[in-house]
């Protein structure tokens, strides 16, 4: 059993890594990083919502008719997703204004649906929290370093919270701002994802 549960958690985190593994989620993985701060925030919101959406369709999956299946899994992602909007609004409030639309937009992240159909719908619960929890982790872990990459070379700083600066070159630093417009954001991904192909899945 635990070997089982470590498989299920750790496949997320490099073999069946969202956005270069399995090239999934990748609207905000292009449009929120321009920060480790976005990164990271859009990372937590997901996998909090893939966690619990896991859980309660792995739960349900007896109950719910095969016919309706798909909008079931939409309307508890759905909830979910409102729960975390409503938290950041609370809790999180600059964060929520710099990620906008795209918190809302978790409801059609083909990540999160297709864990509920793929795995969670098919088996128990704790093995499904497994499965989220790699997969949001893998997820936010990506986020976070392409946003590094698009920060450090775009603003030449890294910044993890706002007000909390780990890294900074100083005045004097050129920034590539290309970095933080849209077309950086295919070419750090296009990096990343040739980088990532020359590792070994093994």
């Amino acid at each position: 059993m635990a070997q089982s549960l470590a498989k299920e958690f750790t496949k997320g985190l490099w073999t069946e890594l969202p956005p270069f593994r399995l090239v999934l989620g990748l609207c905000p993985v292009l449009a929120v990083t321009k920060s480790v701060e976005n990164g990271i925030g859009m990372g937590v919101a997901t996998t909090f919502v893939l966690v619990c959406s896991n859980l309660l369709v792995s739960l349900l999956r007896n109950i719910i008719p095969a016919k309706v299946r798909i909008a079931c899994f939409i309307v508890i992602i759905a909830t979910f997703v409102t729960i975390v909007e409503l938290l950041m609004q609370a809790y999180a409030y600059p964060l929520f204004l710099k990620l906008g639309i795209f918190i809302p937009l978790i409801v059609v992240n083909c990540i999160v649906l297709g864990r509920s159909e793929a795995f969670a719908s098919k088996n128990g619960p704790i093995m499904s929290v497994a499965d989220g929890l790699g997969i949001g982790i893998g997820f936010t872990l990506s986020l976070g370093a392409l946003g590094a990459v698009r920060e450090f070379l775009g603003n030449g700083t890294l910044t993890i919270w706002e007000g909390l600066p780990v890294f900074s070159m100083g005045p004097d630093f050129l920034p590539f701002r290309f970095m933080l417009e849209a077309p950086g954001a295919f070419v750090g991904l296009g990096l990343m994802l040739f980088l990532m192909n020359l590792i070994p899945q093994k």
